[in-house]
């Protein structure tokens, strides 16, 4: 079954938010500090990410065109009333707010290549491996946010399974029109770009700026907008 992966990867982010709702009587103090270094790993890891590009002219490019489209469109804005719609149906409990939580954790588990290439290699070769791998890493992330975010982070399994499923199930047909070649390149331009965008959530979880992160997704499209159209020059 080509959801086998994805399924997993929603299950594993389930428990670890659940078993991070237990550890939720942790001093503020604590809560603080464990939120910089998680911000700090994250900037970490985008920064490596982002040094994947073999053009980083298609990056920058990308990131500035995927912002103003992001603006235009106010995807963070529709992204936190999502959340803020989550929050007045579900309550508050006083441990994080909700849609940050939400909104938080659905950028850092949607953004970046293992989705995608996991997705991909579920729907063509029913090889899980990647997303069971995602899954491990997602399911830590979520146990180590939601002692700071609180129980919003379980919310991130619903944009987690619609994308990698969506994928998952058109990728026989990505698979046989688009070639291995413009494929392998678009992943690693697309690793890039999503790596800033991680970059840029780790600042945000440092408390150092507020960049609008959701408003840069677009820039995955354009990403591919011009990899497919230097590809066919």
């Amino acid at each position: 079954m080509f959801l086998i992966g994805t399924l997993v990867n929603g299950l594993l982010i389930i428990i670890g938010t659940l078993i991070g709702k237990l550890l939720n009587r942790i001093p503020e103090g604590m809560k603080v500090t464990v939120m910089y270094a998680i911000g700090l790993s994250v900037m970490v890891l985008g920064l490596q990410m982002g040094l994947k590009s073999d053009n980083f002219l298609i990056v920058i490019i990308s990131l500035v065109v995927g912002a103003v489209i992001g603006e235009l469109l106010r995807l963070e804005d529709r992204l936190n009333d999502l959340g803020g719609w989550l929050e007045r149906k579900v309550g508050s409990n006083g441990q994080g707010s909700i849609s940050e939580g939400f909104v938080t954790a659905t950028l850092i588990f949607v953004i970046g290549a293992m989705a995608i290439i996991g997705a991909l290699d579920s729907g063509i070769r029913g090889d899980h491996d990647v997303l069971y791998m995602k899954s491990l890493i997602d399911g830590f992330t979520a146990l180590i946010l939601t002692t700071t975010l609180g129980i919003g982070v379980i919310f991130s399994v619903i944009p987690v399974i619609l994308y990698e499923g969506l994928i998952a199930l058109f990728a026989t047909q990505i698979d046989r029109f688009v070639p291995q070649a413009l494929m392998d390149q678009f992943i690693v331009e697309m690793t890039a770009t999503g790596g800033i965008m991680i970059f840029a959530i780790g600042l945000n979880l440092t408390g150092m700026v507020k960049i609008k992160v959701a408003n840069l997704l677009p820039g995955i499209v354009v990403t591919g907008i011009i990899v497919s159209t230097i590809y066919n020059l």
